[in-house]
């Protein structure tokens, strides 16, 4: 996704939200985060959310079909912290989340503190977002399961490797709390700790 900071009245330019001061000035049009004190608009192509949503449904089918005590949506902001110990908010494409952790408070403004038991973000043109800033939140916060869907093979070769190719990379906490990564590409099928008779290849997720 493409974040674009939101413009702010003069009297706002030097304030740096928090966390609870993000929630309460969050807008209802779209989809935010909070980066570096500032609330930023996430923008994403069709495409972006087709893959997003082929994933979420895929989750939700699994939690019913084996009656799991999860939640899997889309609109879930989470508390994590940078390198400097400032407040982010992060706002996953994909959130699966403990169901009691979710119906705990209700009238909550979609603001999660706990760790989350599943996150995905679909990469845009901005992929170090992904790849380095909110996998290094995410192993702090101690998210058990992180996916990386580069359905647009935009990252470095490093980790799509040489050529480049549509990937998907599964981050899961060591007895350490380090993450530790699987890639997948092409008929692969998916491979996850949260939704291990998952029935998804890499083929379906890009075909979306």
């Amino acid at each position: 996704m493409i974040a674009v900071t939101q413009p702010k009245l003069e009297s706002e330019l030097e304030q740096e939200l928090n966390f609870e001061q993000f929630l309460e000035q969050c807008p209802e049009d779209g989809r935010y985060e909070l980066v570096e004190g500032k609330m930023v608009k996430i923008l994403a192509t069709r495409k972006h959310y087709d893959v997003a949503w082929q994933i979420l449904k895929s989750f939700d089918r699994e939690i019913d079909r084996l009656g799991l005590n999860y939640v899997v949506n889309d609109v879930a902001a989470v508390l994590t912290t940078n390198k400097a110990g400032k407040e982010q908010g992060r706002h996953p494409d994909v959130s699966v989340i403990d169901r009691d952790v979710w119906r705990s408070d209700r009238l909550d403004h979609r603001g999660l503190r706990e760790p989350i038991q599943l996150a995905v973000e679909v990469v845009s043109t901005n992929w170090e977002d992904d790849y380095i800033d909110k996998l290094d939140e995410y192993e702090r916060l101690g998210i058990p399961e992180y996916w990386i869907v580069d359905y647009l093979a935009v990252g470095s070769r490093t980790y799509l490797g040489d050529p480049k190719q549509p990937s998907v990379f599964i981050f899961t906490l060591d007895a350490e709390a380090k993450y530790q990564f699987t890639r997948f590409q092409n008929s692969d099928r998916i491979v996850s700790q949260t939704f291990p008779e998952l029935n998804l290849t890499v083929d379906q997720i890009i075909s979306a």
